[in-house]
């Protein structure tokens, strides 16, 4: 009987639990759940855009901008085909007035964003230029199946000019709005150089307008507001003026120009040959404008700025001589250059074919001495060389503020094993020694290495403020460093320097030539053919890397012309430019 009773009265309380929480859910809990949803019914909140960054130089010269414009909106819900006339008549309507656009596209793009669950005015028109628009302004604004609504469009007054380095914006993918959700209502996102790298910068913050609305959706109060933000314009260290001198004067077909201040990384100038006009994309690519450029041997789609791969040539000699002397060779360790090095069934020639004769570290550097780099290579072997050139950035991005950058090859032992699953053999030390063989870097790797010959610091390259860091100091002795200065002075100067006949700028500068093949030259040629004499795209790449003042190091100039054949003849004419024009810019302002 008692356990009876007991049953009963747990029943009874269960059940008095169970009525007295679901009496708790609906006033309490649900009554939460729903006064949440019925602010939907009666809250609007109406999303402010924000207007996209300009992009400026360092002068306040406009490099991108946004034209004022209109966009064309028609009323949802006129896709099925009870409205199909209505639909037809305004777009007919939009076409009379706009011939370039055609009709079956128009309905197409708005049955394509047509839905049952949209109730917002469809966009047709992304965009029509103010001047052309505003004339027929009144009679479109006037219908009321249409909408009219303020657009912009992005615009690169300066065209072709330093066009990789800033980039372009384009028509937002569905991944792009997926990771990126004001994409989403402004239609456009940056899609390269400085565009992407900055675009969140740049887009800016989203404002909105929250506003209680009645049953037919008229506004009856503002509830809360935030305006988008204002604050999205970058001012960048490129000098427009400076860059448009050094389109003039790059004659070549392709190549790469880079001008760096070498105590803070600034780039004052960075220009990859040949250029395009990004207008093409913020407007929209043609297909025949798309092929033209995809099929264009010197690849105008490529950055070589960071993406242009290339053996180093002679440049990365200094780099290899503070390794020597890092690793025990004396700085007064001499070579006898007789034009040739045989190791084995192979021949490793010297540039002259007569040789060099008795050949210390600064004359390497001055006359581009190879056999004394072969020598010297086979006393420590690759894995110190590289060791050394890691240091400099060598297989490495530099951090500059583009995206994709590539880090290039710095080769050693390690580096073949996993890569080709083969041992190291010493005739690549030996190429590797002079920027040839598996070896390869990009123009501002090498730019940013010429700073640190010239300061002893490694400076992080950088168009925007906000990407800066504090130059590295590596500890590299300053009696190893005066001697590669001294050296690279030599190249400009002395008598047998390399660039001695093509360096004639007022500016007193160092430098280092470097003419790096593309091709490997048969060992049975005993006399290289001439450049000229090679086929164009047989050529060797050509550079020049240089800085200046050479008592007061404030510029790093590097050039390098894609198969320009010998290195000072196809860039010294064009470094010496670029320093008298500094200096005419006021950027130098003691020739020495």
């Amino acid at each position: 009987m008692n356990l009876r009773l007991n049953l009963i009265f747990i029943l009874i309380t269960v059940i008095t639990i169970t009525l007295l929480s679901r009496v708790y859910f609906l006033s309490i809990k649900s009554n939460t759940y729903y006064e949440e949803l019925s602010k939907n019914n009666y809250i609007n909140r109406i999303n402010k855009i924000p207007i996209r960054g300009i992009i400026e130089d360092r002068n306040g010269e406009k490099l991108a901008i946004n034209e004022m414009g209109f966009a064309i909106l028609i009323k949802p819900h006129l896709s099925s085909f009870k409205h199909k006339e209505q639909l037809e008549e305004i777009v007919n309507l939009i076409i009379k007035h706009f011939p370039e656009y055609e009709k079956d596209k128009l309905i197409k793009e708005y049955k394509r964003n047509d839905s049952s669950y949209n109730h917002e005015f469809i966009k047709i028109i992304d965009y029509i230029p103010y001047e052309t628009f505003f004339p027929k302004y009144t009679v479109l604004a006037s219908q009321e199946d249409i909408k009219i609504e303020s657009s912009t469009k992005r615009f690169y007054p300066q065209k072709e000019v330093a066009s990789h380095v800033i980039g372009y914006v384009g028509k937002a993918s569905k991944l792009d709005i997926l990771n990126n959700e004001l994409s989403s209502y402004n239609g456009i996102i940056g899609k390269n150089g400085l565009e992407k790298y900055y675009n969140s910068k740049l887009q800016g913050e989203m404002g909105y307008r929250d506003v209680k609305v009645n049953a037919l959706n008229q506004e009856i109060e503002v509830l809360a507001e935030k305006e988008p933000s204002t604050d999205n314009n970058i001012k960048i260290s490129l000098d427009i003026n400076l860059q448009k001198y050094i389109q003039q004067i790059f004659t070549a077909k392709s190549g790469a120009v880079i001008v760096m201040d070498v105590n803070n990384g600034e780039l004052l100038a960075a220009a990859s040959f040949p250029e395009f006009d990004n207008n093409i994309f913020a407007r929209g690519i043609s297909v025949k404008e798309w092929n033209e450029m995809r099929n264009d041997f010197n690849h105008p789609f490529t950055n070589k700025i960071i993406n242009g791969l290339y053996p180093p040539g002679s440049v990365i000699k200094m780099g290899v001589a503070i390794s020597f002397l890092e690793n025990g060779i004396k700085d007064n360790y001499t070579v006898n250059c007789s034009g040739s090095l045989p190791i084995g069934n192979r021949n490793f020639r010297c540039w002259k074919t007569t040789g060099h004769g008795t050949v210390n570290f600064r004359k390497a550097i001055a006359e581009s001495c190879d056999d004394f780099f072969y020598k010297g290579s086979l006393k420590i072997g690759i894995n110190k060389i590289s060791q050394t050139l890691d240091k400099f950035g060598f297989g490495q991005q530099t951090g500059v503020d583009q995206i994709n950058e590539f880090v290039g090859i710095n080769p050693n032992k390690e580096w073949k094993e996993k890569k080709h699953n083969q041992p190291w053999y010493v005739g690549e030390t030996v190429i590797t020694s002079i920027g040839q063989g598996n070896m390869l870097t990009t123009p501002l790797q090498i730019a940013r290495y010429t700073g640190y010959i010239a300061t002893g610091k490694l400076p992080k390259p950088h168009f925007y403020k906000a990407n800066y860091e504090e130059p590295k100091d590596l500890n590299t002795p300053f009696e190893y460093l005066d001697i590669m200065r001294k050296g690279m002075y030599d190249v400009s100067y002395a008598q047998r320097g390399t660039a001695r006949r093509y360096i004639n700028s007022k500016v007193t500068i160092a430098s280092k030539t470097g003419t790096a093949q593309v091709i490997s030259i048969p060992q049975s040629e005993k006399v290289r053919m001439k450049e000229s004499e090679l086929k164009y795209y047989q050529r060797s790449h050509a550079w020049i890397t240089t800085y200046g003042p050479f008592k007061n190091p404030q510029y790093a100039v590097t050039v390098l012309v894609e198969h320009g054949g010998s290195g000072g003849e196809a860039t010294g004419e064009i470094a010496s430019k670029i320093y008298d024009k500094l200096h005419e810019l006021g950027y130098i302002t003691s020739t020495e």
